[in-house]
């Protein structure tokens, strides 16, 4: 009965193998496109001033602004750059 029972076991085992394999495929097609939103920078995942992703509104405002800002001459872009950065105390220097 030993004999009968080994095919049986490899072919399950292969079978077990190949619907594994199978479904790591499709879980990276789905689910890889969007867990880079969850992974850490540190890790690996987006950076803290990378775009917002197409088809939110955030990309909406984002794509807005960033037509707002290309035709606004060069000079009011750069003032308007000098106002949003923070000034830099005193106490901000390394002595």
């Amino acid at each position: 009965m030993l004999m009968r029972f080994r095919p049986l076991a490899i072919s399950v085992a292969a079978a077990l193998l190949a619907a594994g394999l199978s479904g790591c495929g499709t879980i990276n097609q789905s689910i890889s496109a969007g867990m880079g939103d969850y992974i850490p920078q540190w890790a690996g995942g987006l950076p803290a001033d990378a775009p917002p992703r197409p088809g939110t509104a955030k990309y909406d405002e984002f794509m807005k602004e960033r037509e707002r800002r290309r035709l606004m001459p060069a000079s009011e872009r750069e003032k308007e750059d000098q106002a949003k950065q923070p000034a830099a105390d005193s106490d901000d220097v390394i002595r």
